[in-house]
């Protein structure tokens, strides 16, 4: 444990997702941001990128990002990944922390993807059960994410922002709205992404996402590939987004064909120069 407290969000309220290409220039160079968020799983060891993400946690408000804790696994949880998690929070003091509405794992084998499951009311249970268990270990209010879509289950009976909402009433947690899964899921599938929004209760919104996507060259389809700025109608969506929450912590998320430092501030600078408009139209 470190002795100094994490900084407090501000008014700044955009961060970055901390890639170990840009560590060192972020260190160096102290840019405005208001958070930076981290895969939890890349810094569960003992290495030098932890220790730096610790030094720079004194300067930035930290949010930690699962993706392997496979909560809607019909399967237990792994408790030894939950307690590697539990160590990481510990360590990071995290001002957030969150994880997925998805499994990954089976049999003790993870894979590299994050997998959708029925929307019924047996995996409601489990997926709940899985949720306060989490939350009862760690001692913190897990945010849960909907995924991007590119199948559904014909037997689901329950729509998946219901399925959320319904999480949150049941064990507490709150939601990551992901603007641009939002988006093209709703592309996918042919529905009105607004009034996904409409569905989502406003008091349990921790957090939003906002990412690039590509449209498939096999198909009618879009696929969430965190490659690219966010697209133009992503960006209007989030204002309607900001019309409902409010100017909650917004990150860019950028993973592959990871661009200069700079991309990825001006990002963020543009989705804290929304936020800032609809702040100011509130106190008007």
């Amino acid at each position: 444990m470190i002795a100094t407290k994490p900084p407090t969000l501000s008014n700044r309220s955009a961060g970055i997702g901390l890639r170990l290409p840009h560590l060192a220039e972020i260190a160096a160079t102290g840019p405005q941001l208001g958070f930076l968020e981290v895969h939890a799983e890349n810094y569960m060891a003992e290495t030098a990128a932890l220790d730096r993400l610790v030094e720079l946690r004194r300067d930035y408000p930290v949010s930690v990002h699962g993706v392997a804790l496979s909560l809607g696994s019909a399967e237990q949880l792994d408790r030894v990944h939950l307690g590697r998690l539990m160590a990481l929070i510990e360590r990071v003091e995290p001002m957030l922390v969150s994880e997925h509405l998805a499994w990954s794992a089976i049999g003790g084998n993870y894979l590299n993807d994050l997998l959708p499951l029925p929307y019924t009311e047996e995996s409601l249970d489990v997926f709940c059960q899985h949720v306060g268990e989490a939350q009862e270990t760690l001692g913190r209010r897990l945010l849960i994410e909907n995924p991007s879509s590119y199948l559904r289950f014909r037997h689901s009976t329950i729509p998946e922002a219901e399925f959320l909402t319904e999480t949150a009433r049941r064990t507490g947690c709150g939601i990551l709205c992901d603007v641009n899964n939002i988006y093209v899921s709703a592309n996918n599938f042919r529905f009105g992404p607004v009034a996904y929004l409409d569905s989502l209760p406003a008091d349990v919104i921790g957090e939003i996402h906002l990412a690039g996507h590509r449209a498939a060259e096999d198909a009618d389809i879009l696929i969430d590939d965190h490659g690219s700025r966010v697209a133009p109608p992503v960006w209007e969506l989030y204002t309607a987004v900001l019309e409902r929450f409010g100017p909650v912590p917004t990150l860019i998320e950028w993973d592959t064909n990871l661009p200069a430092l700079d991309v990825l501030l001006d990002e963020a600078r543009h989705a804290q120069e929304l936020a800032n408009i609809h702040r100011y139209a509130q106190l008007a």
